[in-house]
C-alpha cells in the first residue's frame, strides 16, 4: 500500500509538470501574423538578420514592449525579392525581422542582449546551425550613429566576456530598405507548431531564449 501511495503521488507530481510545461508552451500560442502597425506613433524600428526569420520573429515578438515583428529581406540591392530568390543565395540580401517596439518599455540596448546572446549564434559566418549560405549571415541594421556605437559596444562587452567559445562575425551596416516576406511566412512559429523545422530547430532555441531572458517576457 506504501508502494502504491507513492506511486499515485509521483503519478500526480508528473501529470502536473506536464500540464504547467503545456500551459507554458501555449502562453505565447496567439498568432502574430500581420504588417507593420498602422499606427507608428510612439513606436521605433529595429532591424536584425540572425539566419531562419521563423525563429527570430517569434523570440522577439515575445518580449514585453514589442508591438509586432515582421519577418522579411534585408541587405541587398534587389527590389520585392521573394522567398524563393533569397532562398537560392544568389540575391545580396538576408532573412531578417523588423521590430517594432516602445522604447518606453524596452530599450535598444535590450533588444541587442537579446539579439547577440540568446536570439541567434553570431559567432557562425554565413550559416546558423542546419541553415547555410549568405541568406542566414546575421546582421545588425543600424539607423543612427548612437545605434551603430551600441552595436559595436555589445559586441566588444560580449567578446570579452567569452559567452561564445569563438569571436562574433556578425555584420554592422547601416540600414536601407526592409521588405516583408509573404504572408504565409509571417507568425510562422505559432501557426505551425507541429512543423518538423519548427519542433526540431527553432523550438530549442526559444526555449533557450525563455529561460534567458524570463524578466523580459510579455505573458499578457
Amino acid at each position: 500500500m506504501k508502494q502504491l501511495k507513492i506511486y499515485l503521488l509521483g503519478l500526480v507530481l508528473v501529470l502536473a509538470a506536464c500540464s504547467q510545461n503545456r500551459s507554458d508552451a501555449q502562453t505565447f500560442r496567439r498568432s502574430t501574423a500581420g504588417a507593420e502597425p498602422k499606427d507608428l506613433r510612439g513606436l521605433a524600428v529595429a532591424t536584425f538578420a540572425g539566419g531562419c526569420f521563423w525563429c527570430t520573429e517569434e523570440i522577439f515578438e515575445e518580449l514585453r514592449g514589442v508591438r509586432q515583428v515582421v519577418s522579411g529581406y534585408a541587405g541587398g540591392p534587389e527590389k520585392n525579392p521573394t522567398y524563393e530568390q533569397v532562398s537560392s543565395g544568389q540575391t545580396g540580401h538576408a532573412e531578417s525581422i523588423q521590430v517594432y517596439y516602445d522604447p518606453k518599455q524596452i530599450s535598444y540596448q535590450t533588444l541587442l542582449d537579446v539579439f547577440f546572446l540568446a536570439g541567434h549564434d553570431p559567432t557562425t559566418l554565413n550559416r546558423q546551425g542546419p541553415d547555410a549560405g549568405r541568406q542566414y549571415r546575421s546582421v545588425a541594421f543600424y539607423r543612427t550613429p548612437q545605434e551603430k556605437q551600441l552595436i559595436e559596444a555589445t559586441i566588444k562587452r560580449v567578446d570579452a566576456s567569452k559567452h561564445y567559445a569563438a569571436p562574433i562575425v556578425t555584420q554592422v551596416v547601416p540600414f536601407q530598405q526592409f521588405w516583408p516576406a509573404e504572408d504565409y511566412h509571417q507568425g510562422y512559429y505559432r501557426l505551425h507548431p507541429d512543423n518538423p523545422y519548427i519542433q526540431s530547430v527553432s523550438t530549442p532555441k526559444i526555449e533557450k531564449f525563455r529561460k534567458a531572458f524570463k524578466d523580459q517576457l510579455n505573458t499578457q
